[in-house]
């Protein structure tokens, strides 16, 4: 039998602290050490709950030097749980990096689930959920960010971002020369007393918080590239083209000449046959 302690990713509310589950609670009464990305910010929820337990910092910057004392706490016998500011623990912060070190010092780790900011947003936001990506926060570099942007632009899944006040003007003027005027839903205080859900186009949005100051952490939620026009933009691209030249730059690309009449075929919507006799 294994005498390590078990890891327990624990969800805790993203506003609300009624949002806390009963196995949250029980769990966070019942693990010898709570691992916190902010102490200062857990400590207000375990004062609600009356929970007193010893805690330790686990965050972006520390994560390797803690991320280790906790792996040889956990070895040792401990159980510990592991929480974020709010929502749940592994999605955009270092909670990701001790699933991996649980994974590879084979320590029994789980999940106590609840509440995820970005599946609050996507759901309110009234786009197609039954299809999405989650992309988290973009890079804070420019360039990077318009690249990462650029990569989404065919994205037919609906799209949700996480976003910083201080970020999000930028953000969204990226969004809008990248992808063009979509339409997006904004999502901030979620769960919260002065939640806000707002649905407008990029262009909408830019505008207004170039004269609004952004304020809290907001979910981006942004409608997927339609299938249909995409189709439509690519019939345009080779209705500009000959048979030939259609037929050439797929030659160009490596493909042999019985892939490349199939894949003009495919392309123009016509039969192999038709795109043989308009090349002899």
């Amino acid at each position: 039998m294994s005498n390590k302690g078990t890891l327990y990713l624990v969800a805790t509310p993203i506003g609300n602290l009624e949002d806390i589950t009963l196995r949250a609670i029980r769990v966070l009464r019942e693990v010898d050490l709570i691992a916190a990305e902010d102490t200062r910010q857990t400590i207000k929820l375990l004062n609600h709950l009356d929970i007193k337990k010893p805690m330790v910092s686990y965050y972006e910057h520390n994560k390797i030097v803690k991320g280790n004392y906790l792996v040889e706490q956990l070895l040792e016998g401990k159980s510990i749980a592991l929480v974020s500011d709010a929502g749940t623990p592994g999605i955009s912060d270092p909670g990701e990096d001790m699933v991996k070190l649980c994974i590879e010092n084979e320590i029994p780790f789980t999940m106590v689930p609840g509440p995820v900011a970005a599946v609050m947003g996507l759901v309110l936001s009234g786009f197609s959920s039954g299809r999405f990506v989650f992309e988290g926060f973009l890079p804070m570099n420019k360039r990077a960010r318009r690249e990462r942007i650029n990569s989404l632009k065919d994205e037919i899944r609906t799209i949700v971002f996480y976003e910083a006040p201080h970020k999000l003007v930028y953000t969204l003027k990226d969004l809008h020369e990248v992808l063009g005027n979509r339409r997006i839903t904004l999502a901030r205080e979620l769960t919260k007393k002065y939640e806000e859900v707002l649905r407008c186009t990029l262009e909408e949005a830019v505008e207004r918080y170039e004269s609004e100051s952004p304020r809290g952490e907001y979910v981006l939620v942004v409608e997927g590239a339609d299938e249909n026009q995409m189709i439509e933009d690519k019939k345009s691209e080779w209705d500009a083209m000959s048979i030939l030249e259609h037929y050439q730059m797929y030659i160009a690309e490596g493909l042999s000449k019985k892939e490349a009449m199939k894949k003009v075929a495919q392309d123009r919507g016509m039969s192999k046959r038709d795109v043989y006799n308009a090349l002899i």
